[in-house]
């Protein structure tokens, strides 16, 4: 493996050791590669035991009760087993994270240098490069450690958390303690905090938070695809299930990293962290990361690491041989080629990028916008195609209720009253319709619900039949399944329809007229659910989706969602920024038609799932180009929209909040949330939005563009001016009798250089350079290389010509003054060449950079002419120049910006500028 190959790979590997956000790219990861994943002896035995074992005894074993854990119970717990956190998400401990900013190429060959000198009785030598090898790990370290303590600060502002049992302690002050929280009632607590013998509410949308025992459970589904490899959602039950000798076969058993699809549970928790079955696999699976899909920022990363990998590996054996024959001497030829290779790699890359990104994400937060995942924010920048829901995306975050009314359209309080009961009684996800009914708090005293009602049953929602019903006790004389759903989907329950007192069959021509009313609603902008129930008698007290038969349809409940006030200029400034949004949303078509024209987008037409499900990938990848809005959609509609976008070329954002969510924000290339989005919609995402508003959304955008284009700077003009120096080597070798600059120079020249771009993260950008998309792109990097490098080459021919015939430079004994010349030059063109490519403006005129990159290049400039001129001259192996070199080379460096300038201009008409 070369240099390069093996420089690249450390960084992209000590990347991924630092992602906190990882848990389900392990277990995905793990799926995909087909491997037979199964449990330690112990810990397989340990799980089955505690799901066969009798209750009360598995309680007392775990030292709670079916009430759960009081709050000191937890916290001696906590003290005992320690947060619930597994060992690969805690952050690089500081010794390893110092040996990870020594171990890069550029350090281990000076080092390697420093071995010589010392063997060769170069003290001196030795002591310098050992100088150079500390303060160039110090600054990497440094740097990269506020860096981590950035993003790790932002990371904690977006925690999942889980609902817990926490009753009252009877030692605990009493009123203060019930000034708290009622007994019965579920708290939130953030997932680390959770300990073995916690009782947690589960329901749909929550992340399995640590390995637990089922207790009760209501159509509880989950998704273990990750883990199992089964794309089908398992159901769990509280009893274990058939004779196995495997926990992963237990029905009462749910695992950390899991995810609950539909349904509501109540379970205990038996094991925490590292103790948990993903803990102990967590330690095993490290290689597994490397089988991860990478994201645009990673294949970017790759390609341009590919494209130095081939130029070296032309190059720095050309150089080792050429010296090596011309010189003789095979070891110094040996070293001096070493030196080009390190010469090649931009070893300040690492540092480079974190830097930037973490900058990008700490001004991102300032703008209520937390990254999660660094290397998001240049994705976030490359973004082309936005895809979004349609509710508190493009629409308020507050939906209110507009109409109550039965099937004829009278307003009807009774269809509101029974919406009223399945909103109260429902324990599964609250959506926001749920809480607009849930507003009309007059109802629950109205109804008398505490003394009426009593609830016996519930079928919890889920995608597929798109309704949710909850069963209740009216009066203990009867029960009443009370239905509520989108109203395409209920139509297929009912057989009958009530209306002014009287029950109708449900034939065509009520349903013609139904479907005329709902239409006229849709179109006005309102979101529809319908409402209907049966009478059932008090004998049954299960039920399931089959008992979902038979209703009465009581009416509709209609929901007013009006359009955000920012909406409308926020698109209008993503459209200005190249970025197209495209509406994805579960809803009506009608109702999303309606909010878009309101909003002002431009619709390009309308796609329904149903016509999704039967298109193959090839008609889809010409459907999700010409189409804008992508209604009546299913999960697996949404995930497959945005993976034949990115199979397009695209690099697409998803936007949601919702469990339906999840599928798209994984598989789009940069998956935005919000802070009050469901748990596997927050894990999935690499962005959080605290404000939920697409004007948010344009702003990072543009901070995406601004870190990118700092990261592109550093990589086209290393590349572009190492290239021309390497260049320059070749044509030395083998006109010169010396080298053109010992190792030691070259390295100290090239850490120079990469000094003065520290201050690159904190560059300014020009405006037009975020105006559209930015995406990597190896051929127009390895173009811009070819074409820049040679320029400097160009001169430094000149400065050889001038110190070999005008300073006579040009023996043995003299080399020292021609290294010491071209030393200045190189460097000195180096470091100005930064503002002359930094834009496409003129440079210092129309653009100039920032303060702190402006201090970099005067302070380094500064020392390159003092190390050949002060005291330490002789530890570098350089001379003293005479003065009249200094004409010289202040006419050889403004020649070189002039030239630079023009062709810059040429380069800009021919090729463009990104």
């Amino acid at each position: 493996m070369s240099i390069f190959s093996q420089y690249f790979e450390r960084y992209l590997a000590s990347r991924r050791r630092r992602s906190l956000f990882r848990r389900q790219v392990i277990l995905e990861s793990l799926s995909r590669s087909k491997r037979a994943v199964r449990l330690s002896g112990t810990l397989n035995r340990r799980l089955v035991e505690q799901a066969r074992s009798d209750l009360p005894g598995l309680l007392e074993q775990l030292g709670t009760s079916p009430q759960g854990l009081t709050q000191p119970q937890a916290d001696a717990l906590r003290e005992k087993y320690g947060l619930n956190e597994v060992e690969h998400e805690r952050p690089v401990p500081w010794w390893q994270h110092l040996w990870l900013s020594y171990k890069n190429p550029f350090n281990l060959l000076l080092t390697l240098l420093a071995a010589v000198s010392y063997l060769t009785h170069d003290i001196q030598a030795a002591i310098v490069i050992c100088c150079m090898v500390f303060l160039a790990t110090l600054i990497r370290f440094v740097q990269e450690r506020r860096s981590s303590r950035a993003a790790q600060v932002l990371k904690e502002q977006v925690s999942n958390t889980v609902s817990v049992k926490r009753p009252v302690d009877p030692t605990d002050d009493a009123p203060k303690a019930q000034s708290r929280h009622r007994a019965d009632d579920p708290i939130e607590i953030p997932i680390k905090q959770l300990v073995p013998g916690d009782i947690v509410v589960l329901s749909a949308g929550d992340m399995i938070p640590a390995d637990c025992r089922i207790l009760t459970a209501t159509d509880l589904f989950l998704s273990q695809s990750a883990m199992t490899g089964e794309s089908l959602p398992v159901e769990k039950f509280s009893v274990a299930g058939p004779e196995s000798d495997s926990a992963l076969a237990m029905n009462n058993l749910v695992f950390m990293g899991t995810n609950v699809i539909s349904g509501v549970a109540t379970a205990v928790v038996l094991s925490t962290g590292n103790e948990t079955y993903f803990g102990t696999l967590a330690t095993r699976v490290s290689l597994a990361l490397t089988d991860a899909e990478a994201n645009a920022f990673q294949l970017g990363i790759n390609k341009v690491s590919w494209l130095l990998i081939r130029f070296a590996l032309v190059m720095v054996p050309l150089v080792l041989f050429i010296n090596g024959f011309t010189k003789g001497n095979w070891p110094e030829a040996f070293l001096f080629a070493l030196s080009v290779a390190v010469g090649l790699t931009p070893e300040m890359l690492p540092m480079i990028v974190t830097s930037t990104l973490a900058r990008g994400a700490v001004v991102l937060s300032r703008k209520q916008v937390i990254v999660k995942r660094l290397d998001a924010i240049q994705t976030f920048g490359a973004m082309d195609v936005l895809c979004t829901d349609k509710t508190g995306t493009l629409t308020q975050d507050k939906i209110a209720l507009a109409r109550h009314i039965d099937v004829d359209g009278q307003e009807s309080d009774e269809v509101l009253g029974f919406a009223y009961l399945n909103s109260h009684f429902q324990t599964g996800l609250k959506n926001l319709l749920d809480r607009a009914v849930l507003e009309h708090v007059e109802l629950k005293t109205e109804l008398n619900i505490a003394r009426n009602y009593r609830k016996i049953d519930e079928i919890p929602f889920d995608f597929e039949r798109r309704r949710m019903s909850v069963v209740v006790s009216e009066r203990e004389d009867h029960h009443e399944l009370i239905c509520k759903g989108a109203a395409e989907e209920m139509f297929d329950v009912c057989s009958h329809v009530y209306c002014n007192g009287q029950t109708y069959v449900l034939d065509t021509n009520w349903h013609a007229s139904s479907e005329i009313a709902l239409r006229q609603l849709n179109e006005s902008g309102l979101r529809v659910v319908a409402v209907a129930m049966k009478e059932i008698p008090p004998e049954q007290l299960r039920y399931s989706k089959a008992d979902e038969s038979g209703l009465t349809l009581m009416g509709y409940i209609a929901f007013l969602d009006p359009p955000k006030e920012s909406t409308a200029p926020a698109l209008e400034a993503l459209a200005a920024h190249g970025v197209t949004v495209k509406v994805l949303t579960g809803d009506n078509e009608l109702v999303a038609a309606e909010v878009c024209r309101q909003v002002g987008l431009i619709v390009g037409g309308m796609v329904l799932g149903t016509q999704i499900d039967a298109m193959d990938d090839e008609t889809l990848a010409d459907s999700v180009e010409r189409n804008t809005i992508f209604a009546r959609l299913s999960p697996l509609n949404k995930e497959r929209i945005v993976r034949s976008l990115r199979g397009n070329g695209h690099v697409v954002g998803f936007m949601g909040d919702g469990i339906n969510d999840a599928a798209g924000l994984r598989a789009a290339d940069i998956g935005i949330s919000v802070d009050s989005a469901v748990d596997i919609a927050k894990e999935a995402a690499d962005i959080i939005l605290l404000e939920r508003s697409l004007m948010v959304l344009e702003e990072g955008v543009i901070e995406g563009r601004k870190t990118f284009n700092n990261m592109l700077k550093y990589i086209r003009m290393t590349a572009s001016s190492n290239f021309g120096n390497v260049f320059s080597v070749v044509i030395a070798s083998v006109a010169l009798p010396f080298l053109p600059m010992l190792p030691l120079q070259l390295l100290v020249q090239n850490m120079l250089y990469d000094i003065s771009q520290i201050a690159i993260p904190f560059d300014s950008v020009d405006t037009e350079q975020v105006s559209q998309p930015l995406t990597w792109d190896p051929d127009g990097i390895g173009r811009f290389m070819l074409f820049f490098g040679p320029l400097s080459s160009i001169f430094d021919l000149v400065t050889f010509a001038v110190m070999w015939y005008v300073f006579n430079a040009h023996t043995v004994e003299h080399q020292a003054l021609f290294q010491s010349g071209w030393f200045v030059v190189g460097l000195l063109t180096q470091t100005l060449i930064v503002h002359i490519i930094r834009t496409p403006k003129v440079a210092f005129i129309e653009s100039r950079a920032s303060t702190p990159l402006m201090a970099m290049t005067l302070i380094v400039m500064a020392i390159g002419v003092f190390l050949p001129m002060g005291p330490m001259a002789e530890y570098f192996k350089l001379q003293a120049l005479p003065w009249p070199y200094f004409f010289w080379l202040v006419s050889i460096v403004l020649g070189y910006v002039v030239l630079t300038s023009l062709m810059k201009r040429y380069y800009i008409r021919r090729f463009g500028w990104q």
